[in-house]
């Protein structure tokens, strides 16, 4: 059906993010980090497979521009959404930002929105994607 997201194995689930942005690239260090049953792969926005599968699925990157986690079987999220579907993997600590889901989509995805206009200001941006240590190359998608 989809060339590059019928690939993505049914027990991973994919995260595509803004490869230059430096607290994206953070945030994507942080969830290797606590991704302790290895369920996540990556790709940047940027690259030729983050721009195929965005392309795939449909999704106007100017409107959504620094996250979209993919769940192979054709569900995908976006924004405040993605956020919470992702860090629901993980334990401890991180079950505390679930709590933030009794206020509405529209709600969550401002504030969101917010953080993702004022990314390149506050955290900066780099020249190019990262480019993964070869201990973290099978995470991410070329």
């Amino acid at each position: 059906m989809f060339k590059n997201i019928d690939n993505i194995p049914e027990n991973k689930k994919l995260i595509l993010f803004d490869g230059v942005c430096n607290l994206c690239n953070d945030a994507v260090l942080k969830i290797i980090r606590q991704d302790k049953n290895n369920i996540f792969l990556f790709t940047a926005l940027q690259s030729n497979t983050g721009k195929n599968i965005i392309n795939e699925l449909g999704i106007d990157i100017s409107k959504i521009d620094s996250i979209v986690l993919y769940i192979p079987g054709g569900n995908y999220f976006i924004k405040s959404e993605a956020v919470f579907k992702i860090v629901n993997e993980f334990k401890g600590v991180w079950k505390i930002i679930q709590i933030f889901r009794v206020f509405p989509v529209f709600l969550n995805d401002f504030f969101y929105d917010f953080i993702a206009r004022n990314r390149y200001r506050w955290f900066g941006k780099k020249e190019e994607c990262m480019i993964p240590t070869k201990k973290l190359n099978s995470k991410f998608l070329n």
